[in-house]
């Protein structure tokens, strides 16, 4: 004998409302709650933790005129770009020791990561006290451009 095991995929098909009682049940957002975030801190704030909404101000924003970005190099970088530099005819070698004017590549500040291996002279707006620590205990100097 055989057996014809049949399944309910069909089950709504015809069905007006799919099991949802009157065709008036499931109008509106009034059946799901409201709409979009309504309810966050109240009847969906489980749902709502659950997604990640927050609520209300977080931290701050900086005033324009009080941000400023500075284009920045390392000390490393240009201990490894000063040859190519050079043949660029963006640096010059003399008596063995690297000119490098850093304002002319349009760099403002030079920060102290990297290893100084050259003796190099460097002209910038601005060194952080590592870089003018590296570049000066491999033989080099610092000059500073007036702003």
């Amino acid at each position: 004998m055989k057996m014809v095991v049949e399944m309910d995929i069909k089950k709504f098909r015809g069905s007006r409302t799919c099991g949802g009682g009157t065709h008036k049940n499931r109008r509106g957002a009034g059946n799901r709650g409201g709409r979009g975030k309504a309810g966050g801190c109240k009847h969906h704030f489980v749902r709502a933790m659950m997604r990640g909404y927050s609520y209300g101000k977080h931290g701050f924003k900086m005033p324009a005129g009080v941000s400023k970005d500075v284009s920045i190099v390392n000390v490393g970088e240009l201990d490894e770009l000063a040859p190519y530099l050079v043949e660029e005819g963006l640096a010059e070698v003399r008596d063995g020791v690297y000119h490098l004017n850093i304002g002319d590549l349009g760099i403002e500040k030079v920060l102290g990561s990297g290893k100084v291996t050259k003796n190099l002279e460097v002209t910038a707006k601005a060194f952080s006290v590592s870089a003018r620590e590296k570049i000066e205990n491999a033989g080099g100097s610092c000059l500073d451009v007036k702003k």
